[in-house]
């Protein structure tokens, strides 16, 4: 298979990830606007689902909890339940952290980095910001004020997205605030997973770097 064909589903998933998280200010006012962002959001999924079914340990999980994702989302839309709200984003969140360690794994156990490789890593740093994203949204969704920013709750989705992926790159500008003990805990931890997992990626490619020198 020429390579161009196997960079395409990482490069398709990077890019909605991407695309995702620019759009999301913009599209996250009004009802239709917060329609075609779910749509993206659904996208993602979508990509994310197909990709992680080339690895043959995830392809039910990914479909079950993709499955599951839909239906509650679907369901929020025309239920305004706290409860069925909540358990959307906390489905979202666990689509997302699985698939970051489905991918994780691949990258783990990769005999040596290609193109590919390095796209799937810079995949799964966006999908651990949009997992802790996901989990803000929950602890918001079932305490509201758990976050404020410029000491004003939080009322859009988006500002979650950007304080996970600022906590994450433990960049901190603290215009975001998390008040509640269960939000300071989350943004910590998000915060240590981020350093971490740079190190750890950084140490894997070294490794097969020199691997495959050696071979």
């Amino acid at each position: 298979m020429p390579a161009k064909l196997r960079l395409r589903p990482d490069l398709l998933l990077l890019l909605s990830l991407l695309l995702l998280i620019l759009l999301s200010p913009a599209l996250d006012h009004g009802h239709w606007r917060r329609l075609v962002l779910a749509a993206l959001t659904f996208l993602s999924v979508i990509l994310a689902t197909v990709r992680l079914s080339q690895i043959k340990v995830w392809v039910r999980p990914a479909w079950l909890l993709m499955l599951a994702v839909v239906v509650f989302a679907v369901a929020s839309h025309f239920v305004h339940n706290q409860v069925i709200i909540g358990i959307r984003w906390g489905l979202l969140a666990v689509f997302f952290a699985l698939t970051a360690l489905g991918f994780f794994s691949y990258v783990r156990t990769a005999p040596s980095i290609t193109p590919t490789h390095l796209f799937t890593a810079m995949t799964i740093f966006l999908l651990i910001g949009f997992t802790w994203a996901s989990l803000y949204s929950v602890i918001e969704v079932f305490y509201p004020g758990s976050f404020q920013i410029a000491g004003h709750p939080i009322d859009h989705q988006s500002e979650l997205l950007y304080f996970s992926l600022v906590t994450l790159s433990t960049v901190g500008y603290g215009d975001v605030l998390p008040l509640s003990g269960e939000a300071r805990m989350l943004a910590a931890l998000e915060g240590v997973t981020g350093v971490l997992f740079i190190a750890i990626t950084i140490a894997i490619v070294v490794s097969n770097f020199r691997r495959g020198s050696s071979d």
